[in-house]
């Protein structure tokens, strides 16, 4: 466990060792792609995989800083605005420094009144990718494009809608990770470390599992856990089995996500505030001025389509339209070269294994990580006809898809106690992985919307 002058937290739910102990290669990637210049809390946790890190680093770096349709300025204001849906002040913070030293204009900074109307025009795109992005259509996309003044360029657009789809996901990678406010370096061992029940929630330096930092602390929650691991484990050799076995039909596997698609509208609402005890985050959820100046309808959000008894989402057929096939393509002829990145970063998280689960090695963990990035996809009713979405309700415990659901959807609503109620056995890097395919379902699946609300727009 780190001492009072040798460790600094730069999450809430993760404690981690001094800077200086990152590996060479992290700093080498900061140096080459941060544009703050610095080695921020985001990068701290995402080090844990240093193979993924490069590629977000790499496609964040070219979104905005390299050759592209839009002004330096507006990337980062472009930024703000996404993190605003999710009033991620972390992320709002950043990009007001970054806008201006890019030579912003202060004024834009007072909010949304102050800014070109141009970029004003990006308020309804924002809110519809961050919370809906089923709703947005070609005419979305025309009334843009349209000719006029404040009209947007495709590749202007479709550079508007990376940064967008970017940071309402590393939004959810933010609150779903606990991180924390930088701390000015020259005052860091100004703070004492955080500590839940006496105790010190976690040393990454060991990559500790949750238990150790369990909130039960009983013998019976550890043996509770590693029966649950044991579970997991068997329902995984059993689905292969299965699978092996016989092939379910075309009917029955449209009717699996039906179900699993009408059940996740039902995942978070009663149980997130319900479930779990009072926490301080649910303080935050009070929008101040100094994030709703940058959105309109800021009550606008994920879950209002159920409230009028609108329980069925559309489905997207995602053979229709796949990233491979159609979006790439349509986002690298735009604003070329960022299709290439992208998908490196897609395959680069879905792929990634260690071949390990919590104590177990050797393990084939393909299935899931299907199942976590296949949920996201549901939740926006995207599916896939090849995937048997019950092994969903197999894999995927319910504290698990609560936690999946309110980072995914709600991530200003996410708490330490959602973080460490599932999958108690496992490694924190273990965890954050799951946060890094969370955040790429997501992007993912509202670059899917919006790039076929513009390819449609082409035809």
């Amino acid at each position: 466990m780190p001492s009072k002058t040798d460790g600094s937290f730069f999450s809430s739910f993760i404690a981690v060792v001094q800077a200086n102990t990152v590996d060479e290669r992290t700093n080498f990637l900061v140096e080459e792609y941060s544009t703050s210049g610095r080695l921020d809390n985001i990068t701290q946790v995402m080090s844990l995989h240093t193979q993924y890190l490069e590629s977000f680093l790499r496609s964040q770096f070219y979104m905005l800083r390299m050759d592209g349709p839009l002004p330096l300025p507006y990337r980062h204001y472009i930024a703000i605005m996404a993190a605003a849906r999710h009033q991620c002040s972390y992320l709002i913070n950043m990009h007001v420094d970054e806008f201006l030293k890019t030579g912003g204009i202060a004024e834009w900074l007072n909010g949304l009144e102050y800014v070109p109307q141009r970029l004003k025009n990006l308020n309804e795109i924002n809110k519809l990718l961050a919370h809906r992005p089923w709703l947005i259509t070609k005419e979305h996309i025309q009334k843009l494009v349209k000719t006029g003044e404040n009209n947007w360029s495709l590749p202007e657009l479709v550079h508007a809608v990376v940064l967008l789809a970017h940071y309402h996901a590393l939004a959810s990678f933010v609150f779903g990770s606990g991180i924390n406010p930088e701390r000015d370096p020259e005052i860091s061992n100004g703070f004492r470390l955080i500590s839940v029940n006496n105790f010190c929630v976690c040393d990454l330096a060991n990559d500790n599992n949750i238990e150790n930092a369990s909130l039960s602390g009983s013998n019976f929650g550890i043996v509770d856990s590693l029966s649950e691991l044991e579970a997991l484990m068997e329902r995984m050799k059993r689905l292969q089995e299965e699978r092996e076995d016989e092939e379910a039909s075309q009917e029955e596997m449209s009717t699996r996500f039906e179900k699993e698609k009408k059940e996740s509208l039902f995942v978070v609402s009663g149980d997130t505030f319900h479930s779990f005890p009072h926490s301080d985050f649910e303080d935050d959820m009070i929008i101040t001025s100094d994030v709703s100046r940058y959105i309109e309808d800021p009550s606008f959000g994920y879950e209002d389509f159920a409230r009028r008894g609108e329980e069925h989402l559309p489905t997207f057929r995602a053979q229709d339209y796949t990233w491979e096939n159609h979006g790439f393509s349509l986002v690298n002829r735009l604003y070329s070269d960022i299709g290439h990145l992208l998908d490196e970063k897609f395959r680069m998280v879905y792929n990634l294994t260690y071949n390990t689960m919590a104590t177990h090695e050797d393990v084939d963990t393909t299935m899931l990580r299907r199942a976590l990035f296949n949920y996201v996809h549901c939740m926006f009713g995207i599916r896939y006809d090849d995937y048997d979405y019950g092994e969903v309700n197999q894999l995927l415990e319910r504290s698990l898809k609560v936690y999946i659901k309110t980072v995914t959807c709600y991530p200003e609503r996410t708490t330490k106690r959602m973080y460490d109620s599932y999958w108690r056995q496992f490694k924190h890097s273990e965890k954050v992985h799951v946060n890094l395919l969370l955040m790429e379902a997501r992007m993912q699946a509202e670059l899917l919307y919006a790039l076929r609300a513009i390819t449609r727009h082409l035809t």
